[in-house]
């Protein structure tokens, strides 16, 4: 006969079984979310996983940063740049970084006008914030002349020519002879002289130009014929000092423009084809035409896409290279043989006077052929002819 086993709690083994099961639920409900957190398998990262390592999310933002100042500091054009920008969201993040910004070179936002967009205006805006000068004055340039928002293109250039940017310099100088913005009762001779001797200080090539064409006419500062002559001759060999840096690596029969003609010296041939700009071609040189600024290049093809006219009554400045547009009726100055080309500057007068007017200038051809036949004396009779500088045609307001 089976004893039955009387213990507190239990009448049978089945019911020895039921009190266990409740005390290991009990125990399971004990642990906390976090220990129980701790007992799940931890996930495999791309670490873990052989032949599937990447390291980047382990670099500090310091050593990316210092990359990315590289990279936008040496971009070649802006598509170098953005492609890094929209590779991942860290990438993206740390791109648009200040300091990566402030670093940034002008070819990294040299947008085209075609591509212009509110985004592009934004990135730019973002680049000067950040300290950028040259940024300073692309987005001045392209605001003052552009979009018609003097004040701000106008502080802008202003904030890049307080840091000795030398282009900055030059445009506000530019802008003060010709009272851009402004009417005709704007214009500061002796402060767009300053500006310019400034410019010139920092290197700038057309603004020595424009400095001794103002020595020379007595223009917003004393006249000194040989202290201009100085400073034109002085641009001369700084362009040409220039071009050669820029061409170390070629060799000398890949310049045919650096031959001397000592026949022919007072003639602009071009050697082998080759266009150029001849501003030494008193000594037998044909210097390349300088490089384009990218804020002036934006200009060219801002207006380009508008048929070439900035608005009722305005004209462009007659210099391929510049871009700048008339604020007013009758700003620039137009040339006094043909009156068919206008400057801005005197810089840009006599840079195109040797690039193409020369041959242009029809009416001045006409005019001496007329004197010429009545009275056989044309030397004493012709415009602006002569050597150097002294080249071109004579412009008037």
């Amino acid at each position: 006969m089976m004893r039955a086993t009387i213990r507190s709690g239990f009448t049978s083994r089945r019911d020895r079984s039921q009190p266990c099961k409740e005390g290991r639920v009990k125990r399971k409900r004990c642990f906390s979310v976090d220990e129980v957190t701790v007992l799940q398998k931890k996930p495999k990262t791309t670490l873990d996983v052989p032949g599937n390592s990447d390291f980047f999310d382990g670099l500090p933002d310091d050593l990316i940063v210092f990359i990315l100042c590289k990279l936008s500091s040496t971009a070649a054009c802006p598509s170098d740049f953005i492609n890094v920008l929209i590779t991942c969201k860290r990438l993206n993040d740390l791109g648009l970084h200040p300091l990566v910004l402030s670093k940034a070179s002008p070819k990294s936002f040299a947008i085209s006008a075609n591509n212009w967009s509110e985004s592009a205006h934004r990135f730019l805006k973002q680049c000067a914030d950040a300290g950028n000068v040259q940024a300073c004055y692309t987005l001045g340039m392209i605001r003052f002349y552009c979009l018609q928002s003097r004040g701000s293109g106008a502080a802008l250039m202003a904030k890049a020519a307080i840091n000795s940017h030398a282009s900055a310099l030059y445009s506000l100088a530019v802008i003060q002879f010709n009272g851009s913005g402004g009417t005709k009762n704007h214009k500061d001779l002796k402060a767009g002289v300053a500006l310019c001797a400034r410019a010139a200080f920092l290197g700038h090539i057309d603004a020595l130009r424009e400095l001794g064409h103002c020595l020379q006419d007595g223009y917003g500062i004393r006249q000194n014929i040989a202290e201009g002559r100085r400073f034109l001759v002085q641009a001369n060999a700084r362009e040409l000092a220039s071009v050669l840096c820029l061409s170390t690596s070629s060799s000398a029969p890949s310049r045919p423009w650096l031959t001397w003609h000592a026949q022919d010296h007072h003639r602009h041939v071009m050697i082998g084809g080759s266009t150029g700009c001849p501003l030494l071609s008193d000594f037998g040189c044909n210097v390349p035409s300088p490089e384009a600024h990218p804020a002036n290049r934006f200009l060219v093809e801002w207006f380009g896409l508008r048929g070439g006219v900035p608005g009722n009554g305005l004209r462009l400045c007659s210099h391929v290279g510049c871009g700048r547009p008339e604020t007013r009726r009758h700003e620039f100055r137009r040339c006094s043989v043909c009156g068919a080309v206008n400057y801005c500057s005197r810089a840009c007068q006599a840079l195109d006077w040797k690039l193409r007017h020369k041959v242009e200038c029809g009416p001045m051809q006409r005019w001496l052929a007329v004197v010429a036949d009545a009275d056989g004396d044309v030397e004493d009779r012709m415009v602006g002819v002569g050597g150097g500088d002294h080249d071109h045609a004579h412009v008037e307001s």
